[in-house]
Formats: structure tokens, C-alpha cells, sequence
């Protein structure tokens, strides 16, 4: 039974009743009875808004602990443990990140019938932004460059992690169709394994549609594209995936959450959907006016802080980030179509996401925030 009296987050910044049902009290203290770093479930405190899985901080005799909860359909062990492995490569480089908890057997990725789990370490500091919508921006200059540089630092230390690409498409960010010579002569030859993505598109010209889409843009991206190396990434580079040492312009992040959209991609891809992810305010895109090119800029400032970015990079930032989000979009159609079942919902990601949010780039406040990244310097100041 779903609990309706638990809400989640729905596409247009409303709340609604979950796809998932939410963890109950009986299931986190079975599960925990196998982690035994977790210690015994004592009571759940706090349960996630997030759509798209199941989770919940739970106080235990040892302390608290992160459960969340997957579909097998959505995460299968194995896939579930490459998101593991890459935190873990990135824990051992320095970068701020809870460990997930073993089971008796070694396993992080911990397989219960139609479900599979995944425990963490409680992560350090506030986490100010865990109730705010994905897409909606950071709450200010300071946590802008904060995050830019930690992006930067998480790229620096991936450099030397090197493993194949992820098995899933299901809600991770890839980049082989926006990165592709042809990304519907790509997408074409994916279909056969994605069956779900095909039943959406097949009663639709989504040829033309998705070639007038990225016509706009993708010639010059691609050339761009084809000169980045390979890189594992993030790739949901939002601030409601980090922790703080407190609310205040003083703060500094802590913690660094959740590797369920990581994939092999680039670097300025994680930085492009970054600035895509804190710095539009995509749910009130009627507006118009909706590109932050503060925070925008503020985030380019702080990732140079570490890496630093020349000409070429900020040009080819520019040209990717009206397409940054086309495998994630196709992703999500996928999962609303042959997942949950929400063909209204799998219309949102292919209407509003895909196709919505890049024709914004063609607007004037989108062409204007797409010259202000084009003439990003080192010299931008927080103040």
C-alpha cells in the first residue's frame, strides 16, 4: 500500500502520493539486522520527498542511518554497486562522501526480492536544501561558487577512476545520443535494447521531432563534444545533493550525496547540468525570465578556482547546455513508460523536459544567459 500520507515530489513543483510505497518501520528493521555496522532500527525520523525511490533517515542504536530503496526494475544490484564502487574511488581520493554500509556477505547493494536497498553512514552537516525541487536554484553566490568548486575537485579526483560505462539507461545521466555524429541515427540503434523508450516513440514522428529540437544546437556542440576525454562523472550536480556546515554565508559543504545518475561521460557535462540544475528555474518557465546568470557564473568561477577553464572551454559549456539534458530526458520517459506507467508523466519528460527545455534557449533571456557563460572569466568575485 502506498501511504498517502507521505507526499513526494511531482514534475511541475507540486506534491503528490508516491510511485513507491514508503519504508516502513517492520522493513528498515529487518534490513538493518543484516548491516551490522548499522546497528537495530529504533524508529524512521525523516522520509525523502524524492519521486523516483524510497528513502528515509533511521535512528538506530548505533546512531542514524540513510536506507534508501529501489525497484529492481529501476536498479538491479549490479547497477546499484557501480554507483558504489565509484563513490567509494572518489571517498578514497578525498572527497567528502558517506560511505554505504556492508551486509554480513560484503554487499553494499543488498538485493530483497522485488527490492534492492542501500544503507549509508549518516552524512556530516546540515542538509539545508533536502526538501527544495530539483531545479530550483541555489540560495545564493556563496553556495554557487561552493559548489562549483567541489564539482571541480570531484572531477579532479575521478581522473583517475576508470571503469565501463554504466549497464543501465534507466535514470542515469549518459551522454552517447546528445554526444553522437547523428543523435537520431543513435537512438534508432538503441531502441531494440530499450523497449520501453520504443512503445513511447513509436506512435509519434520522433524523428523530425527531435531533429527540430537539437537542430539549433547540436552541429556546433558536437564539435566541442568530440574533443573532451572520458570521464565518470556525477551527473545530478544539484545542491540538494550536498551538505552543509551551516545555512550561513560562512558555510562550507561537508558532504557530497548521491551517485544514482553517475555515468562516463565529460567534465562539461557535470558542469553544464550543473548550471542547468542550480541556476534556471525550470517550474516557473512560463516566466520567461528564469536564467540566474549569477549563480551561473558564480559556479563557473568556483570550479575554475580549481580548474581552471580557458576560451574554448566556456564556448563549447555555452553550446552544449541547451542539449545537456537529452539522454536524461529519454531516460526518464523510459522509466514513466514502461516503469510506473505514467504515459502523462512520460509526456511531461518528453514535451516539457526534452524538447521544452532546450527551445528556451532560443528565447531572449536564454540566448542572453548563454553569451553571459561565453564571457565568463577568472575575475568573477563573490561578495
Amino acid at each position: 500500500m502506498i501511504d498517502d500520507a507521505h507526499l513526494a515530489h511531482g514534475l511541475a513543483g507540486d506534491e503528490l502520493p508516491p510511485d513507491w510505497p514508503a519504508l516502513t518501520e517492520n522493513e528498515v528493521t529487518a534490513l538493518l539486522a543484516s548491516v551490522p555496522l548499522a546497528g537495530a532500527a529504533r524508529a524512521i525520523r525523516w522520509r525523502s520527498p524524492r519521486p523516483l525511490s524510497a528513502a528515509a533517515l533511521v535512528e538506530t542504536a548505533l546512531g542514524t542511518v540513510f536506507v534508501k530503496r529501489h525497484h529492481a526494475s529501476v536498479r538491479s544490484a549490479e547497477a546499484l554497486a557501480e554507483e558504489h564502487r565509484f563513490a567509494a574511488s572518489l571517498r578514497a581520493g578525498g572527497i567528502p562522501i558517506p560511505a554505504a554500509y556492508p551486509d554480513g556477505e560484503g554487499h553494499t547493494a543488498l538485493a530483497r526480492g522485488q527490492w534492492v536497498y542501500e544503507v549509508h553512514a549518516p552524512a556530516r552537516g546540515a542538509d539545508i536544501y533536502r526538501d527544495a525541487f530539483s531545479w530550483s536554484p541555489v540560495g545564493g553566490l556563496r553556495h554557487a561558487w561552493l559548489a562549483g568548486a567541489m564539482l571541480a575537485r570531484v572531477h579532479t579526483v575521478a581522473a583517475g577512476y576508470d571503469a565501463p560505462q554504466r549497464t543501465t539507461h534507466i535514470l542515469v545521466a549518459r551522454a552517447e545520443i546528445v554526444s553522437a555524429a547523428d543523435p537520431v541515427v543513435a537512438l534508432e540503434a538503441q531502441l531494440g535494447d530499450r523497449p520501453a523508450l520504443a512503445a513511447y516513440l513509436r506512435d509519434r514522428d520522433w524523428h523530425e521531432e527531435l531533429r527540430g529540437t537539437l537542430s539549433p544546437w547540436h552541429a556546433r556542440a558536437h564539435a566541442g563534444m568530440a574533443r573532451q576525454p572520458r570521464l565518470w562523472t556525477h551527473g545530478d550536480w544539484h545542491v540538494s545533493n550536498l551538505c552543509w556546515s551551516n545555512s550561513g554565508d560562512d558555510a562550507a559543504i561537508t558532504d557530497v550525496l548521491d551517485m544514482g545518475l553517475s555515468a562516463a561521460t565529460f567534465a562539461l557535462y557535470d558542469l553544464a547540468t550543473a548550471i542547468e540544475r542550480n541556476a534556471i528555474a525550470w517550474l516557473d518557465i512560463a516566466r520567461g525570465e528564469i536564467g540566474h546568470a549569477d549563480l551561473a557564473l558564480a559556479l563557473i568561477a568556483g570550479y575554475q578556482s580549481v580548474c581552471p577553464l580557458d576560451q574554448g572551454d566556456l564556448d563549447d559549456l555555452a553550446n552544449l547546455l541547451p542539449i545537456v539534458h537529452v539522454d536524461f530526458a529519454l531516460s526518464e520517459v523510459e522509466y514513466f513508460e514502461g516503469i510506473t506507467g505514467r504515459r502523462d508523466h512520460a509526456d511531461v519528460a518528453w514535451y516539457t523536459f526534452l524538447h521544452g527545455h532546450a527551445a528556451w534557449f532560443a528565447t531572449p533571456p536564454g540566448q542572453r544567459l548563454l553569451e553571459q557563460i561565453r564571457h565568463a572569466g577568472a575575475g568573477f568575485v563573490v561578495q
